[in-house]
Order: C-alpha cells, then structure tokens, then sequence
C-alpha cells in the first residue's frame, strides 16, 4: 500500500538520515511524514469503504439464504448457524464504518497539524534557506527568560 503513496519532499525513502534540512526533525521532513500520514489515513479510509459494502452484501446474501433455508424447511440448526453469519459480516460491516471515522480523524489532525507547522515555521525555513548562511540548530535563538 505504501507504494501507491505520493513523492513527498524532503522524505528519505530508507531511514531517517542525519544532517541537513530534510532529516530528523526538520522543517521538510516533519511536513512530509504528517502529509504521508493524511494520505495513509486516505488509503485507509477507502480501503474500509469497500470492505463495509462488501461485508453488507455478504451479510444480506446470507440473511436472503437463512430465509431461503426456513422456507425449504432446512433442519433449524443450519438455519441458525447462516444468521450467525449474517450478524457476524453486519458486525465487521459496522466495524470497519467506525474504523472510516477513526481514519477520517487522523487525516483532518494530520492535514490541521502540518496547516499548523507551516504558518508558524514557514517564514523561518524560508529565510534560513534564503539567506545562504549556515544557521544556528533549532531552539539555538529561543528565549530562556534570562536576558
């Protein structure tokens, strides 16, 4: 599934590398795994579309059979065993709708996240890169409360 994820910027295709802009926590590498994350909740929330529409034509295919079953007077215990079947897909059914909310969630507070990351840290990736002088490592400037 990884593979069907888009190129991001700054995102190492192997391990986490150090040095530079891109690695570790940097400004490229922090937005590239939080978009990598939105997408991978995407992923997952479609993938859980289809297996909840598969598992609910399950569910009534068995449910029309149980039915089936009572009319042609099939021994009850075989009957009872294809609704079990049936409430069993209609569970996985409303599972996986709650596991389309759970990604649903994960992709609004990754996109929120890295809308966050960027106002606020932009502007200083930018100038850093901009100014084509070695900065400081990040935190270097923050104020202690000590002047």
């Amino acid at each position: 599934m990884s593979d069907n994820l888009p190129a991001i910027p700054g995102m190492n295709s192997g391990g986490v590398s150090t040095g530079g802009a891109s690695s570790g926590n940097g400004f490229l590498a922090l937005a590239g795994r939080t978009a990598k994350l939105a997408a991978s909740a995407l992923f997952l929330k479609e993938g859980m579309h289809l297996l909840r529409s598969h598992m609910q034509a399950n569910a009534n295919a068995a449910m029309r059979l149980s039915e089936m079953c009572g009319q042609a007077e099939v021994e009850p215990r075989f009957t009872s065993m294809i609704e079990d079947t049936s409430a069993a897909l209609t569970a996985v059914a409303e599972a996986s709708g709650e596991m389309v909310n759970a990604a649903d969630a994960v992709d609004t507070d990754a996109r929120g996240f890295n809308n966050a990351h960027d106002r606020e840290y932009r502007p200083g990736y930018e100038a850093s890169n901009g100014s084509g002088v070695r900065q400081a490592k990040p935190g270097f400037y923050r104020r202690t409360g000590r002047r």
